[in-house]
């Protein structure tokens, strides 16, 4: 199981994500860097470490406020080593090709930003092999995006992300349920968690789920994962 880190981006800096509650977000906080410029914060996980993914949400992208395509291109330079993970709010081809033209070796497709199964269909279709990953985003029990996308599993990439918002920065734990519901119709398809982790044993239950991966940012910043822990449970490297 390979763990993920976060960067959530707004406004040019890094927020800590909480539950969802995006008009609320502040800059983050970490044990592991004195700032929350998006390079420092990188270097810190990567002192924490040597992690091989990082997931990139661009919350001006996805709110339709602006965008840090620049920022996600300078990480990518500078961290040539990370394959880039990014939700930009795509709705479309054309707007998931920008994020890959802009350092991103993953456009993320988040259910809360398409219209139609149909958009994720086109972008399936225009996008490189491997370079697409599905994020179905639920705020508590309600599914953001078009219905049919919550069980068409036929209609899924390869990677999937079990996104839970409200579990999003808080110590609720990940979502086991809506987790199992997604693997087992999944069809083999690599399914990631993300929301409510809040230590190893979490990290363990995961795993023997079967779980490919895991997106993980407050356990990260405040602590609660160690470098010994994370070393022997990231199968990532």
């Amino acid at each position: 199981m390979e763990l993920i880190p976060v960067l959530d981006l707004l406004g040019g800096t890094v927020v800590h994500a909480r539950q969802g509650d995006r008009s609320h977000y502040q800059p983050l906080q970490s044990s592991l860097c004195a700032g929350s410029a998006p390079e420092d914060v990188v270097e810190g996980l990567l002192r924490l470490h040597p992690f091989r993914t990082l997931y990139v949400a661009d919350l001006d992208a996805i709110r339709r406020t602006g965008d840090h395509r620049a920022v996600v291109a300078g990480l990518a330079a500078r961290f040539p080593q990370l394959a880039l993970w990014v939700d930009a709010g795509v709705g479309g081809p054309r707007e998931a090709a920008a994020v890959l033209e802009h350092g991103a070796r993953v456009v993320v497709a988040g259910t809360e930003s398409l219209a139609s199964a149909a958009d994720l269909a086109a972008i399936r279709a225009a996008v490189p092999a491997g370079t697409l990953a599905l994020s179905l985003d639920w705020l508590g029990d309600r599914f953001l995006g078009p219905p049919e996308l919550e069980h068409d599993a036929e209609a899924w990439p390869e990677r999937v992300i079990v996104m839970t918002l409200a579990r999003v920065g808080s110590t609720a734990g990940p979502d086991v349920g809506r987790l199992s519901a997604v693997r087992a119709r999944a069809g083999g398809r690599a399914i990631h968690a993300a929301g409510g982790v809040r230590g190893a044993e979490d990290l363990e239950t995961l795993a023997r789920m079967g779980v490919a991966g895991v997106l993980l940012a407050s356990a990260l910043h405040d602590g609660r994962l160690k470098k010994s822990v994370i070393g022997r449970l990231d199968a990532g490297q």
